[in-house]
């Protein structure tokens, strides 16, 4: 049990407790109060100090831009000052030109009155001085006798004489001295040029000629019944002549690449022994296939031999194709790569384009490759198939004159023209009949007797000279050089021949009398 001390004590305790409480909470209450009020102060001071800060800083600002809208307006009625001075002297500038350009016309004006006036005047006296003339003219009818007309007729007629005599000598003398530095020019760059190309000169003829290895073996060409020639004529499309020849079969046909596939099959069958209908079209195929091969093959030697490249595929199948192509016996391929190298030697020492030179000759007879299945001239061909495979402009008007159908657009078209006619004229290059050879000399001559002044003419030199005799009693020593002249642009616009033709013209005079 609790004693009542021990109560008391107790209840001491708790009041004491309960006393310390209240005090200690009245105590931290008075020092709380305090701290918050101090820290409301110093709040309410800072902003104070914030608000002071900040109105400072504003009216720095609002300064500084005033400040600067006073600067920026300074600036600116600165430079409208300035360019209100610089319209002013424009200004001024402008009225000063006008009135020179006022006191100029003033000037012109004046001028203008005076020439009108000097005009007028010059007319009066133009007037009266044509008058003059005209009564002179007319005493000068009465004491000549003739008339104006005749007078002037008569003038002009022997002023004409006078200077086409004149014009003849000057003529004959200009050509004397161009041909001869001309000549030797000419002939230092073509013999150069032809020195440095190696040509072959073997012409080659239009038929195929195979061996056989006995004329036994003609009837077995020929099969049972005709059935392996017919065949084989079918297949190819070329004739086979099988006579009396010994130990041989011409083929004969105008496409060359078909004769070749011909000849080829041809050969394979001999070379194999079974001649019939089926083994023949094997063969042909297989010629076919190998002529193909042989053609793409030339075409790209002969691209790689005269150094002219990046030719379309199909435009180097065409050139191939010329290796079984002749013209007047002369192998194509052959010629136009020596047209080639001829045009690009010469091109080279004349200073041209070398390499359009030798593409352009490469290129210049493509259409003959063709030629025999489609219509149209073998220039025009060729126009169309380099047109049609983008070759280039200049390439085409390079080799579309080399036979005069077109007019020559730059000088490697003259040169090409030159080269094609060096390869075709040189001996051995071409075979021409003798009928055809006939008829250039026959109509050579007649173009020269049928011109007026000529008394007779021979054609010399395998048709490469033409000498001709005038009538001197028509022709005078000065008109021959107009007559030669003459007769040279009649037979180059109506004759086709090959390289260049002489026309040598005489006259002789003869006095004859006799002592009695």
């Amino acid at each position: 049990m609790f004693t009542i001390d021990t109560i008391i004590v107790v209840v001491i305790a708790v009041i004491a407790a309960a006393v310390g409480l209240f005090f200690g909470y009245i105590v931290r209450k008075s020092i709380g109060e305090k701290t918050i009020g101090n820290a409301e102060q110093k709040a309410k001071n800072l902003i104070l100090d914030a608000e002071k800060r900040a109105e400072s800083v504003r009216k720095e600002q609002v300064l500084e831009a005033k400040e600067e809208a006073h600067r920026i307006k300074k600036e600116t009625d600165e430079e409208i000052k300035q360019r209100r001075l610089e319209i002013s002297k424009s200004e001024h500038r402008l009225i000063q030109k006008e009135e020179m350009l006022d006191r100029k016309i003033e000037n012109i004006e004046k001028k203008e009155e005076e020439i009108t006036k000097k005009e007028r005047g010059l007319i009066a006296k133009e007037a009266d001085l044509q008058s003059a003339v005209d009564r002179q003219n007319d005493e000068l009818e009465k004491i000549s006798g003739y008339t104006r007309e005749e007078a002037k007729q008569i003038l002009l007629s022997n002023i004409e004489r006078e200077v086409r005599g004149e014009a003849a000598v000057l003529v004959k003398e200009i050509e004397a001295e161009a041909r001869e530095n001309g000549e030797r020019k000419a002939k230092e760059i073509i013999t150069g040029a032809i020195q440095r190309c190696a040509a072959d000169h073997v012409a080659e003829i239009t038929v195929s000629v195979v061996p056989l290895p006995s004329d036994d073996m003609k009837g077995r060409i020929i099969g049972r019944e005709g059935r392996n020639i017919r065949a084989i004529e079918s297949m190819t499309g070329i004739d086979l002549i099988i006579d009396d020849t010994p130990e041989a079969v011409v083929l004969s046909g105008f496409d060359p690449v078909k004769r070749e596939v011909a000849r080829l099959s041809l050969e394979k069958l001999i070379v194999d022994g079974r001649i019939h209908p089926s083994r023949i079209e094997e063969m042909v195929n297989k010629a076919e296939k190998e002529v193909a091969n042989i053609i793409k093959e030339a075409g790209e030697q002969a691209s790689f031999d005269t150094g002219v490249h990046n030719l379309h595929p199909e435009v180097i199948k065409l050139i191939g194709r010329l290796k079984y192509r002749t013209s007047y016996g002369q192998n194509v391929l052959k010629h136009s790569t020596e047209v080639s190298h001829l045009a690009g030697l010469m091109a080279s020492e004349l200073g041209l384009d070398p390499k359009l030179a030798k593409r352009a000759g490469l290129l210049h007879d493509i259409g003959k490759a063709v030629d025999h299945e489609r219509e149209g001239t073998h220039v025009d061909l060729g126009i169309e198939i380099l047109t049609k495979y983008k070759e280039s402009q200049a390439v085409i008007d390079s080799m579309a004159s080399h036979h005069g159908d077109y007019e020559a657009k730059n000088l490697e078209a003259v040169l090409i023209t030159a080269a094609d006619a060096l390869s075709a004229a040189r001996p051995g290059a071409r075979m021409e009949t003798l009928e055809t050879y006939i008829k250039r000399l026959q109509q050579l001559e007649e173009i020269a007797n049928t011109t007026k002044g000529v008394d007779h003419s021979y054609a010399i030199q395998a048709g490469r000279e033409i000498r001709i005799i005038a009538r001197p009693e028509e022709v005078s020593d000065k008109d021959i050089v107009f007559l030669a002249r003459d007769i040279s642009k009649k037979i180059e616009s109506e004759m086709e021949y090959p390289g260049q033709i002489k026309v040598n013209v005489l006259r002789e005079t003869r006095a004859v009398d006799y002592a009695k």
